[in-house]
């Protein structure tokens, strides 16, 4: 070995959760006290091995439970194949290599790709993590990229400043089933953006800076309300895991209990097989209640843990906090504050999740729903509706988005009253929700106006219910008028345009007399005339009117 081995220190930087605070794995980081050991380790593909190795034994030293994060160069796996050392020194320490994330650094110029891809192959198949370094201030292919598959993507925190970039890295590695994670946070506003732009995992200064102990604690700024808005369906389970304390199936009690005292903020202990599967759950009161019985440290401390544990509660990586909630409704009381292990789709381990966790965070959701809600009709805003219209944007997905509202309201306000007009906008309100599908969004902006957002073969069927229904207030017949716009990708750039494009044919649709709809195109010239006919004062105005061919 080279000499600067002698003088050669390894720092531990967390990578944070940025939902719950907790810190999900630990990054090695070689600090060296003389010489650039990694440019000597770039352009020496066994030395870099070398490095990936000491640095886990350095974390080993520590006896840390947390996932570890490991850098190699690109050219390293492609040139050597894989790291037999690695996966060696992993089994010997006792620690699973699924719990071993291999940062692939660049540069990728030059590296043969399908050597790369190969190694890349067979690190997973011993069951090591993959994850993709440095990307937006790298030379990674994004087709390469697509390729590794990884299972997660770091990026530059430079790339902050382009947020349309990360979200659309975000969709990506949605499709990859990658987690995003932001490097080189070092501020407030850097960690806002990273959360606006959808990152769920982030490391830096602003967290915690590397050192030679690996953090107990790290400082994470407080939610903003520039934070994305939650899914109806409810938040990502991958927004909550922590990692899980795991041992060997073939663990004893004893081995167990030594964990746990050792650990005071472990809740639980995960037995798993060789695989990396969850077969046991060992509770941590439980557990030790057990062992500090009368003679229960003679009964069970040299028997295996797994006679002690229970069936483990397992949801997948793509699981939604509801969908865990309804796995932790089933069975006893006594096990509501288990930990549920979350499993990729190996069936392996990735972590667990907390129900303190889920219960908050659902519970801050409906708060902030609930404050976007309007009073009168229990829709959100309009801020919920231009907020999923961006994202369908930034996501490069056509949609529909219709503005109705009901013509000559003022005067069934003053013909029958405020009451009867409260309640015919409750009416028109409750019909939108009840008629719109699973993919349809429903706001009311204010006063008698709504917006629907839909994608396009879903307008026919919506519309028609809506405008097909007889209504009337204080005994007034009453009519609605619909505008549409009808968006694909690269059409417009944001909500405010898309509203921008709307607001004529909103014009258009209320100079035509009794039920009307007017659809147009982002982009293209001339609008369709759906439902209603010009009044004889408006025949100037139909005449300017361009229908689509």
């Amino acid at each position: 070995m080279h000499s600067w081995t002698d003088t050669l220190r390894f720092a531990f930087q967390p990578v944070v959760n940025l939902r719950t605070g907790a810190v999900a794995a630990l990054e090695i980081l070689a600090r060296p006290e003389t010489g650039d050991i990694l440019a000597e380790a770039r352009r020496d593909p066994e030395l870099d091995g070398n490095l990936a190795v000491l640095a886990f034994r350095a974390a080993t030293r520590k006896e840390t439970l947390l996932p570890l994060h490991l850098n190699v160069f690109a050219a390293t796996l492609a040139d050597l194949g894989g790291l037999a050392p690695l996966h060696d020194a992993v089994r010997a320490a006792g620690r699973m290599p699924w719990e071993v994330s291999l940062d692939v650094v660049p540069p990728y110029t030059h590296v043969p790709q399908r050597a790369l891809l190969e190694a890349v192959t067979g690190l997973r198949e011993q069951g090591f993590r993959i994850s993709a370094d440095g990307i937006g201030d790298g030379d990674v292919p994004l087709r390469l990229l697509t390729d590794l598959s990884p299972d997660l993507v770091k990026l530059d925190a430079s790339l902050l400043a382009r947020p349309a970039a990360v979200r659309a890295m975000r969709t990506l590695c949605e499709q990859l089933g990658a987690l995003v994670a932001v490097e080189g946070v070092e501020t407030e506003l850097q960690c806002a953006a990273a959360l606006t732009a959808g990152a769920q995992l982030a490391q830096g200064q602003l967290f915690a800076p590397p050192a030679r102990i690996p953090a107990a604690e790290v400082y994470v700024p407080p939610s903003t309300p520039g934070a994305p808005a939650v899914p109806r369906h409810g938040p990502s389970v991958r927004e909550f895991v922590r990692p899980a304390a795991v041992l060997p199936v073939t663990a004893s009690a004893g081995q167990v209990r030594a964990l746990l005292t050792g650990s005071p903020d472990v809740s639980g202990v995960l037995l798993v097989d060789q695989s990396g599967t969850p077969v046991r759950s060992v509770h941590r009161s439980r557990f030790l209640l057990s062992m500090s019985a009368r003679y229960g440290h003679a009964l069970y401390a040299d028997r295996p843990a797994f006679k002690l544990g229970d069936a483990p509660r397992t949801v997948g990586v793509d699981a939604t906090a509801w969908e865990v909630l309804d796995v932790v409704a089933i069975g006893g009381r006594d096990r509501t504050s288990d930990d549920v292990a979350v499993v990729d789709g190996r069936g392996r381990c990735v972590g667990v999740v907390r129900l303190a966790d889920l219960v908050r965070a659902l519970a801050e959701t409906r708060v902030e729903e609930a404050a976007g809600l309007n009073p009168l009709t229990r829709l959100p805003g309009s801020d919920a509706i231009t907020s999923e219209v961006d994202r369908r944007i930034a996501d490069g997905r056509a949609f529909a988005l219709s503005w109705l509202d009901i013509d000559h309201f003022k005067q069934v306000n003053d013909g029958s009253g405020f009451a009867a007009g409260d309640e015919l906008i409750r009416s028109v309100g409750r019909a939108l929700q009840q008629t719109v599908a699973e993919h349809a969004r429903v706001g009311h902006i204010g006063g008698d106006d709504f917006l629907v957002l839909a994608e396009e073969e879903a307008l026919d069927p919506l519309v028609t219910a809506v405008l097909d229904a007889p209504w009337s207030a204080g005994g007034r017949t009453v009519t609605l008028s619909v505008a549409t716009i009808v968006c694909v990708p690269g059409s417009v750039s944001d909500h405010r345009q898309a509203a921008a494009r709307l607001a004529p044919l909103k014009k258009t649709a209320k100079a035509l007399s009794g039920t009307s709809w007017v659809l147009g195109r982002a982009g293209l010239p001339g609008l369709e005339i759906r439902r209603g006919s010009c009044a004889a004062q408006t025949q100037a105005e139909c005449a300017a009117v361009k229908p689509l061919r």
